[in-house]
């Protein structure tokens, strides 16, 4: 039997396991088929189709189906336009089929035929990613590459397989005698992964066999640390990092900065610091780079009072003489009056107003609307206005927006083109929160494109190393 992580397996749930028919995903399901009465679990296999490579594409399907039959498991199946989905959304080939397939996996879970679903990602991806972040200039978040169990508003992906090694999958199907499907893109070096499994990897363990052990090591030890960073963070951040601005005799008066303490923050580590000022302009609802995060740390702890420096995504910075003041300037709407964008569900928004892209998309497992008569609902991203509510996950009951951007410490120009996503009269999407899930409707950012340049506002494009 393959070493697979069985603790993220409970008595009773019921888990599809992801299977392309390439050998990984066969050794998952054969591992799982052979213990699952041991485990307790009820297995499904789930299979989604691309809608690239042909023929080849279409046997993979028939192979799955058949390894599921012949397991006696359920088979769940779909189809997607990989292709048009990338061209549609300014995306590359990767990044469509990783959110498609991820999308797919919460449909299931939404509609209740699974709780939870598992893929194949072995250490081999696990060094893969590591490394592709690491390229890309990621972040101890980044480096902490794919986890073991991601948990979404439907239910969680399990990944098994993180400490086994590709050659071991392989050793294990051949001692069972079962085949499997080899896909030929992934011998296509045009593809970054293809180019870093078949180039760049092999080459570096010339100078050291282990490398890919000591990538996945590196990943555990930085999902731990930025774990104790996140408490240390909270902890310290209301010491340092403050809204409004002092007033004589005392307090502080509610104003368009954010400020943090200069001294305060000079006494601290640099880690420290760094981290902080991340924290800051995450409370505006910004992602900074490591150039932009060392200006403003230039300008804490060396600057002169009076000096500004604007930065990427519209963020300001003024050094006083005790503080680091930073707002945000409204790119569009500030003045001119309210912004919003329009669609009818499916569908991607482009809003440039809001640095923001997002796709909304209608699980068929709760279609809004009632009959399939209905005419389709429109989604319409907007300032949000005096009276919003919305429910934040986990929270006992809805909230004002007003309230929870007080909560968030978003102050002056940002706070008054904060975007909400409206379907049917009611906000389902908020910029920086995670609200409930609405019923009937999925909202997923959208990568920028390629040439939103370093500092855009989206996460950084390595989504399909996951």
């Amino acid at each position: 039997m393959l070493p697979i992580d069985t603790s993220l397996l409970k008595p009773g749930l019921r888990l599809a396991v992801a299977v392309s028919g390439g050998a990984d995903s066969v050794a998952l399901l054969r591992s799982l088929n052979e213990r699952r009465v041991s485990l307790g679990v009820v297995l499904h296999v789930a299979h989604l189709h691309h809608g690239l490579r042909g023929a080849e594409a279409d046997a993979d399907r028939d192979f799955v189906r058949t390894l599921s039959a012949k397991f006696g498991l359920p088979f769940f199946e779909a189809n997607v336009d990989v292709a048009a989905e990338a061209a549609k959304a300014g995306e590359s080939i990767e990044e469509a089929a990783r959110r498609l397939r991820y999308a797919w996996f919460r449909q299931l879970m939404a509609a209740g035929e699974v709780e939870a679903v598992a893929t194949a990602h072995t250490l081999d991806d696990q060094a893969e990613t590591v490394c592709a972040k690491f390229l890309r200039g990621a972040w101890t978040e980044g480096l902490s590459g794919i986890h073991p169990v991601v948990q979404n508003a439907e239910g969680r992906i399990l990944r098994p397989l993180l400490s086994v090694t590709r050659a071991e999958v392989e050793a294990y199907l051949k001692a069972l005698g079962q085949d499997w499907r080899e896909d030929s893109s992934n011998r296509d070096v045009a593809f970054t992964r293809n180019r870093i499994r078949h180039e760049l990897l092999p080459l570096l363990q010339g100078w050291n066999p282990r490398l890919k052990e000591h990538l996945a090591q590196m990943a555990e030890l930085a999902r731990g640390e930025d774990a104790w960073w996140h408490v240390e963070v909270t902890r310290v951040a209301p010491q340092i990092v403050m809204t409004g601005r002092p007033v004589r005799g005392g307090g502080r008066a509610s104003g368009e900065a954010l400020a943090m303490d200069a001294a305060r923050l000079a006494a601290l580590a640099p880690a420290v610091q760094r981290r902080l000022l991340r924290h800051a302009a995450s409370q505006l609802g910004l992602s900074i780079d490591f150039p932009s995060t060392e200006t403003l740390r230039w300008l804490a702890l060396e600057g002169r009072a009076g000096q500004k420096r604007e930065l990427a995504q519209g963020l300001r910075a003024e050094r006083t003489p005790r503080e680091l003041r930073l707002t945000v300037e409204a790119t569009a709407g500030g003045d001119a009056g309210p912004v919003e964008y329009e669609l009818a569900i499916p569908g991607v928004i482009e809003a440039p107003a809001f640095g923001v892209r997002l796709r909304i998309e209608v699980n068929p497992a709760m279609p809004l609307g009632g009959a399939d008569s209905s005419p389709a609902p429109r989604a319409k991203l907007r300032n949000w206005r005096p009276g919003d509510r919305v429910q934040l996950r986990y929270s006992s009951g809805p909230r004002k927006v007003k309230e929870v951007l007080e909560r968030m410490r978003v102050t002056g120009s940002s706070r008054a083109v904060w975007p909400v996503l409206e379907v049917a009269g009611r906000i389902v999407w908020m910029k920086g929160v995670e609200l409930e899930p609405e019923q009937g409707i999925l909202v997923s950012p959208v990568a920028q494109p390629p040439d939103a340049g370093i500092g855009a506002a989206s996460a950084p494009r390595d989504a399909s190393f996951e």
